[in-house]
């Protein structure tokens, strides 16, 4: 299970952006988490990616609690997260390939590199593997930023509105990207997102903000 409990986060703890949030994702279960711009669901999932600590609650990620955040996590915890952002511009790193940005947590964690296959299953094709950010198009990096976050074989999946700058086409192909990886690893996903039409066709069950208690 990937729970989280009672979770109070923010960057102000005078304000907090996330106050008593709780929320539950079974092994294989797809959750959306639906909810305005500016609501503070941004900053519960990066609490759920081990990216940002929390002033109060729990985090349990297959029965073990999550007592160290980011880089200080276990690393047997901290891969076990994959985790896509709205923006892919602003997480990848614009000196670096597309090639080098999908190997970036292999090369980190010892493992060798298997850029062909991760790039084919999110629908980049070779010839735009040797480009940099400034290259491609956003659908185009974003590709890479979910292949990415799959190198890993991560058990659960995180798509902070992994969605919302693309267009039709592109967002129909990596929600069935993430979908084919789902089918295979029996990952759990939390898609969280403000399109609830798309949350509802994607997600097994679509929660909404007000209803994980999380308001500010």
């Amino acid at each position: 299970m990937l729970e989280l409990r009672a979770i109070t986060a923010g960057y102000d703890r005078k304000s907090p952006a996330v106050r008593d949030a709780s929320l539950t994702i079974a092994p294989g279960e797809s959750v959306g988490l639906l909810g305005p711009s500016g609501c503070g669901k941004s900053t519960l999932a990066k609490v759920a990616a081990l990216l940002h600590r929390p002033d109060a609650g729990t985090l349990t990620l297959d029965g073990t609690p999550v007592r160290r955040w980011r880089h200080r996590a276990p690393r047997a915890q901290r891969t076990s997260v994959g985790v896509v952002f709205q923006q892919p511009r602003l997480s990848a790193d614009p000196r670096l390939s597309l090639a080098d940005l999908i190997a970036e947590p292999l090369r980190a964690n010892g493992h060798p590199p298997r850029i062909d296959a991760l790039a084919a299953s999110v629908g980049l094709t070779p010839d735009l593997l040797a480009r940099r950010p400034h290259e491609v198009s956003d659908g185009q990096l974003q590709r890479a930023c979910l292949a990415r976050a799959l190198s890993l074989s991560p058990r659960w999946l995180i798509c902070d509105e992994m969605t919302a700058m693309l267009d039709a086409s592109t967002t129909a192909a990596l929600v069935q990207a993430v979908e084919a990886y789902r089918a295979e690893s029996g990952a759990g996903l939390l898609a969280v997102g403000h399109d609830r039409v798309l949350l509802s066709r994607w997600c097994d069950r679509t929660v909404h903000w007000d209803e994980v208690g999380g308001a500010g």
